[in-house]
Formats: structure tokens, sequence, C-alpha cells
């Protein structure tokens, strides 16, 4: 039941947006059926994902291939199904906010393909899940690098827009390329196109060639740094319900592919887990310093995608550590860590995206430095905006606190433990879990000062509305999943269990997970904490409205007339922590300090540029479009030049072709 009801749901979502393909540019009753058929297939998509996770079953199916004779072969276990109950649920919140966001009626000459690209970017993500051979999850993949693509260029009008998707078409291509060689090599040693276990005899060498392909193509996707260069631009640059579908789903399937492809390898070695747990670290580390030096809140949020991408790499690096070192407790608290901050990432980072979307849908602005005192105008983005920060720094009672718990207590059991040995030093990575949290919490501080509270700071703000409830009913639901699991973090075990335990390859692993914590003491420690935090919020609002307290002007320093220029802004705010941080970050300042009296107005700001894509990348292909320009020559608009340039190329080739056949020739016949 769980595979029809999956392939179902996707055959609705893949034809959602044909409809709207018919109807006239300014017509919305395309939008409104592709929004009715996501979200129906995205219900069907949950049953059925939910009914794999709880039964724990294995499902497969077979379907004809696009090849005489390769057919495409599905299976759905318990992994598979907890990636797709992410999937479809992000896009039925994403499908009902750009109903609100991205109304047909705005914008005529976008709407449509953006919904028919929507639903072919889902189908093609929950079939990279589904996928049980090489050739169904190539074929795919490359829909979904296409689909995406095009859906980070929606407003491809706009040059950064342009620029952000052709960095992420040649990266993901990148990616494509590893992961061919990746499936050649799986070939070679286990006979089928099938994604089944190699046998041992295979060797260290050739698992070791195909785990670091596998960690080059998905971590080129998932955006582990240095290979994440694609991510902060597209994110940036997307429509907001589609950078949340890319950040809450899309890096995950890179997380996914990295998982599925280990349940490939036997016996996977400790260097393995520690070389993951490394980068993991240091994408948490790097991902929110870059994020405290942003001014554009959406490139901010990308930077912290960075971030929680490596907390999962870390709970991934402890479950292959212990793994190796026999060690039971670390693979369950390690991996059950990483998979439920899977979910709750999706769950968080959709919800900010899709605040973050609210603010700039009402400003037509991502500069944070322009925002101020919306808290007063957009109450519910507001509040929503809030409960997402408190779920991504890690803080009770919300669900970001009970996956990051597991990583964090998985780190410190190797310390707790003398008989670890070596393995002590893997406690490192829970001080740097510690360190990222606190820098987190005042990352986000700074945005929601500088964004809901104060007074505006530019004339944008006084033409912001609320979102319709078009656009906060997702949020809402996103923030109430955020809660439950946050509160009563019981509800899942049980299919976290399964999911780790179809990782693993362990069927006690459920068994363990529960023994591992005390689940129901954590649930009512965390319900009781939710409970007062409601009442005092309730108190205190009951007690300042029956006070009397009266109205005096601020003190303002000395000055008789304060203005808004006299607020902290998200640059000041951060000031200290980028100065402290500056060895890594490398500011770049713009204006000069004036520093004589009655100085005259003077403008001065401070940027972060990434240092793989700004500082390297656009570097180094600027050089490389110099040099060509001499090659320009040739392009004289002659079409019979054209013809004998094509002549030349390929007697060059064939000429080519000649001693590199005799060569091969002689080595055969040798």
């Amino acid at each position: 039941m769980e595979m029809s009801l999956t392939l179902l749901a996707l055959a609705l979502i893949a034809i959602s947006g044909v409809p709207g393909l018919m109807a006239r540019r300014r017509d919305s009753w395309g939008q409104s059926i592709a929004t009715i058929l996501t979200v129906s297939g995205s219900v069907m998509g949950l049953v059925g994902g939910f009914v794999a996770l709880v039964t724990g079953r294995v499902s497969m199916a077979r379907l004809p291939g696009i090849w005489p004779g390769l057919p495409l072969h599905l299976r759905m276990d318990s992994l598979t199904a907890f990636f797709t109950v992410l999937i479809f649920l992000m896009a039925a919140a994403g499908s009902v906010y750009g109903h609100g966001y991205w109304r047909q009626a705005k914008h005529p000459t976008t709407g449509r393909k953006l919904r028919f690209l929507y639903g072919l970017l889902i189908a093609s993500m929950v079939v990279v899940t589904l996928a049980y051979d090489a050739l169904a999850f190539l074929l795919a993949w490359e829909i979904m690098a296409l689909t995406s693509y095009f859906l980070i260029a929606t407003e491809d009008h706009k040059p950064e827009c342009r620029q952000a998707a052709w960095v992420y078409f040649v990266a993901t291509h990148i990616g494509t390329l590893a992961l061919f060689a990746m499936f050649a090599l799986l070939h070679d040693a286990s006979g089928t196109f099938l994604l089944l276990p190699i046998p041992v005899a295979a060797g260290l060498g050739i698992e070791t060639a195909i785990f670091l392909l596998a960690l080059i193509g998905f971590g080129l996707k998932a955006g582990i740094m240095p290979l994440h260069f694609w991510l902060p631009g597209a994110h940036a640059n997307a429509p907001s319900h589609i950078s949340a579908l890319l950040s809450g789903v899309l890096i995950k399937i890179g997380i996914y592919g990295l998982l599925r492809i280990l349940t490939l390898l036997p016996n996977p070695p400790a260097v393995w887990g520690v070389l993951i747990l490394m980068l993991g670290t240091a994408n948490a580390l790097l991902g929110v310093m870059f994020a405290l030096g942003q001014h554009d809140i959406k490139r901010l949020l990308a930077y912290h995608s960075i971030e929680n991408i490596g907390i999962i790499l870390m709970g991934l690096g402890l479950a292959l550590i212990g793994l190796a070192a026999h060690r039971p407790v670390w693979v369950v608290l390690g991996i059950a860590g990483c998979l439920l901050h899977v979910w709750n990432h999706g769950l968080f980072k959709s919800l900010l995206f899709f605040s973050a979307g609210s603010v700039v849908h009402a400003t037509d602005t991502r500069d944070i430095d322009s925002f101020g005192g919306l808290a007063k105008r957009m109450p519910w983005s507001a509040g929503l905006f809030m409960i997402g920060a408190i779920a991504i720094c890690g803080l009770p009672p919300l669900n970001g606190f009970i996956s990051e718990l597991l990583v964090y207590l998985g780190l410190i059991r190797p310390a707790a433990n003398v008989a670890a040995g070596g393995w002590a030093a893997v406690a490192l990575g829970a001080g740097a879990l510690t360190v990222v949290g606190a820098l987190a919490v005042a990352c986000f501080v700074k945005v929601f000062g500088a964004v809901f509270l104060g007074v505006g700071r530019t004339d944008v703000t006084a033409k912001a509305h609320e979102s319709p409830m078009s656009m906060i009913g997702p949020m809402t639901v996103l923030a109430g999943v955020c809660a439950l699991i946050g509160i009563a973090p019981i509800v899942v075990v049980l299919p976290l269990g399964h999911a780790a335990a179809a990782w693993t390859g362990d069927a006690a692993v459920p068994r363990r997970l529960a023994a591992a914590l005390h689940w129901e003491t954590l649930t009512i420690i965390s319900t009781s904490f939710a409970a007062a935090l409601v009442i005092l919020m309730f108190a205190v609002r009951a007690t300042r409205r029956h006070a009397m307290v009266p109205r005096v002007p601020t003190w303002a320093c000395g000055y008789a007339r304060p203005s808004s220029r006299m607020q902290y802004t998200a640059a000041s705010f951060a000031q200290l922590l980028v100065g402290l941080l500056r060895w890594v970050l490398c500011p770049v300042t713009h204006g000069k300090e004036p520093w004589q009296l009655f100085a005259p107005s003077v403008q001065r700001h401070t940027d972060v540029p990434d240092f793989i894509t700004d500082r390297v990348g656009f570097k180094a292909w600027n050089q490389f479009k110099r040099w060509l320009m001499p090659v320009r020559r040739v392009q004289q608009g002659s079409v019979q030049e054209y013809l004998l340039y094509m002549l030349l190329a390929l007697f060059l080739l064939l000429g080519s072709l000649i001693p590199i056949e005799s060569i091969f020739m002689h080595v055969m016949g040798r």
C-alpha cells in the first residue's frame, strides 16, 4: 500500500503544473489546480511514508524504462520513507505558501513555469530516494538538477539570478560526473547496476574510491565546505518558497545519497568517520561564522544551512566511528541525531525562509539594515520567525534541541568512557557544537532585533503589511510541528528507530534507541517547560493590561530628538564578533571612518565575501575570460569560416585517433 500511495502521489504532483500551462498568463485557475493536486498528492505520500516508517516494511516496484530491457527498479524502506515524508510535507507547505507569495496575476511571465517546474522537482526528488538502480537514480538526479536550475533562475531578467543559477548548474554537473564514476565502480565491484552491497572481496581500495566519489558528488549537492560555493547565491536569489525547498529538502537529498551509498560498503574504516566528523565540525563553525557577517537576510539563512549540514555530518561521522569501534551506543546516538536533524532542519529552516519571504514580500528588499520595527506591522510573521530562530539555535522546548542533544550526548560518550582510549578526542566535537550554538544565538538576536524591533530605518518599512493567510497558514503548521517534536520527542522514537535500523541493518537499533534516553522523562520535562513559558507569557500580558504604566519620553543620552539612525544596525551589532573572527572572515570595509570633529556625513559598511566563490572562483573565472579574449577574433559571423573550422577540427580528431588505435591494438595484441 505504501508504494502504491507514493507512486500515485508522485504522479499527481508531477502533473500538477501541466493544466496551468494551457491557461492565459493572468488567469489564476491553473495556480489553484496546481495547489490542489500538490496538496492532495502530498497527503497521499505522507500516509504512505508514515505507514512504511511505523511498520518498517520494505516494498518494491518495477517500471518500464526508457530503453528496452532496462526497467527502472524502485524500493521503499524506512530510510527512504523518512526522507519522502519530509519531501511531501514541504511540497504541500511550499505550494500553499506560493499561492499567496507568487500570485499568477502579479507574476504573469514566470508563474506558470514556476509551478510546472516545482511539481517536476518534487517528483524527481521522490524518485531519487526510491531509486534502486543506477539508471533510475541518475535519470531522476539529472531532472532534479535541471528543474532546480530553472527555478533558481525564475527571475532571469536579473543578472544576479542568472549568475547564481549558472554557478549552481556548473556545481551540480561536476557532482554528477563524480556520481557517474562512482556508479561505474559500484558496477565493477558488484556486477550489477542494482544498488546492492558490494562483496567484501572487492577490497578496501575500491571501497575508498567509491566513498570519496560519493562524498564529492553528494557533498556538492549538500553544500559541504568547500563544495558549498553554489549555495549562498542560489538560496538568496530564488523565490522564497523555492529557497525553503532548496534548503529544507534539496540539500538533504545529498545527505540521503551519502547515507544510501554507505549502506552498500561493508565494514567502513574509522578514518571515514573521522573525515566526515572533521568536515561536519568545520562546516558548522564556518557556516555560522559567515552567517554573522551577512546583511542579506536570505543569504544569512543560506549560511545557516551550511552550519546545520555540518551538525548532520557530525552525527553521521560519529555513527561511522561507532561502527568501526564496535560501540553500538555511539552508532545509535549518531545516526539518530543525524536523521532527526534532517527532519528538524527541514522544518525550522523552511519556516525561517517562509518568514523571511513574508518580510521580502511586504518590503521588496532583502537588506537587513533597511528594516526595523516590523513586529508592529507584521506580528504573525515576527512571532513565527522567532519560533524558527529558537529552534535553529537548539534551545528548548523546540525540535532543534532534541536532535542536537542526541549528537551532543553521542560526542561526549567517548570522554565519559575510559575504555574508549584514543576516541576520547571525538569529544572535542561536543565543544565545537556548543560554540556553534552560542554563535547561532548571537546571529539570530542580531537578525530579529534589526528586522522586527526598534523603529523603521528606511521608508520601505512604512509600506509593510502582514502576509495573507495562504502564507501564514503553512508557516503556522511548520511551527506547530517544530513545537510537537520539541515538546513530545517520544512521538519520533518509533519512526526514527526504524529509519536508523534501515541504515545500520541492525534490527536491535529501535530497542537501543528507546533505551539510550529516558524519552518519557524528557517529554514530561519539555512539556512542563513549554507550559511554564506559556503561563508566564499570559501572566505578563495580563499584568501589563491591568497595570498603570506611565508614558514618559525615552532617555536618549542627552539628545533632544532621537532618530532611527541612533539604534543598532545588524552590522554594528555584529561588529565585535566579526572583528574577533577577522582572521577567518576577512571582512572588506567600504568607506572611511571619520575622525575629525564635526565630520561631514559619510557612508561606511562592511561586507563578508565568501572565500570560495567571491575570493577564488569569480576571480579565476574573470582571469580565464581575459585569457580567452584573443580567441574571440575567430568569431567573424561568416558561416563559411565556421564550416571551415568544423572541417579542420574533424581532420584533427580523425588524425589523433589513428595513433591511439594503433597503440591500443599493440597493447591488446601483446
